[in-house]
């Protein structure tokens, strides 16, 4: 795939690119320049802000069973790797289209058209993804967000010494991944305690950490000292936390839809946290990302 030419984007808080192909959040910078996205370097992990479509993490096998037929699909979808339309762009604003076509409809038979707006006001970058059913029949998706953050922020603090901070109390127990990039049937204590998340890398060692009973929709990420970041997202019903242990970044995940569970056997239509979108129809996730000083 040759370059793609970035958006630029901006306010008096922040600066902002989005790189077409995948309709990706590229760059991240506060008033003063300072990266607060990572850089996507492909030695360690070479994504920025993936948006996941139509399926969020591992399909049991890589494929998938729809009435008779079976397709393949990869971890987290196509859209990631999939060069989007500019549809319009302001000096603050963009909105990017994928539409199905021939190579889709061989791995996901449905007519859909994926938007994803982006705008940037004061210290806030609000995001959302938009999935509308154009076809004739109904159509389950799932839809996410992946986006990457510096660990440590760009602000003197200590690696060790940032946290995630819950909008609320998150008692409820946490899922984790089976060898297969599954979603075990086993369920752990929360490692959430008075609404923190102390972050550390033994935490990620089984990849990453799943909520999938979410009282928050909103997370504050930062030390204790400087600035934070906040992600808020209102219509997700799982987040996930991510990382590959010592690397640079702690991703920030807020999905409608979930790997597939361990055993899973059933047709797509059953699959455990993806919705439906009805002909003509259109479903949504939201989320923000606003820079706390």
């Amino acid at each position: 795939m040759a370059d793609t030419q970035w958006i630029s984007l901006s306010s008096s808080e922040l600066s902002v690119e989005i790189n077409p192909l995948g309709a990706q959040l590229s760059v991240l910078r506060d008033r003063d320049g300072r990266d607060l996205l990572w850089n996507g370097d492909p030695a360690v992990w070479a994504g920025r802000a993936p948006i996941l479509f139509p399926t969020v993490g591992n399909l049991a096998g890589g494929r998938y069973r729809l009435g008779s037929a079976t397709y393949d699909l990869p971890r987290h979808g196509f859209a990631r790797g999939r060069l989007f339309d500019v549809v319009a762009t302001t000096p603050s604003s963009a909105r990017l289209r994928l539409k199905a076509d021939t190579e889709t409809l061989k791995v996901y038979p449905f007519q859909f058209q994926l938007d994803v707006s982006y705008e940037v006001r004061g210290p806030t970058v609000s995001v959302i993804g938009q999935v509308q059913n154009c076809g004739r029949e109904s159509m389950p998706a799932s839809l996410g967000y992946h986006p990457g953050f510096r660990w440590p922020l760009p602000y003197g603090a200590a690696r060790e010494s940032h946290f995630i901070e819950f909008a609320e109390e998150e008692g409820s127990p946490i899922r984790r991944l089976d060898a297969a990039g599954l979603v075990s049937a086993e369920r752990h204590v929360t490692p959430v305690s008075q609404r923190r998340l102390m972050l550390d890398d033994s935490l990620f060692k089984d990849d990453v950490v799943i909520f999938d009973d979410l009282r928050s929709h909103a997370v504050t990420y930062g030390a204790a000292s400087g600035p934070r970041i906040q992600v808020s997202f209102p219509d997700a019903s799982s987040l996930g936390l991510w990382t590959k242990p010592g690397a640079g970044f702690i991703c920030i995940e807020p999905w409608r839809g979930i790997a597939d569970q361990a055993g899973f056997s059933g047709d797509f239509t059953q699959k455990w946290g993806s919705f439906t979108v009805e002909t003509g129809a259109t479903q949504s996730l939201q989320m923000q990302i606003t820079l706390l000083r």
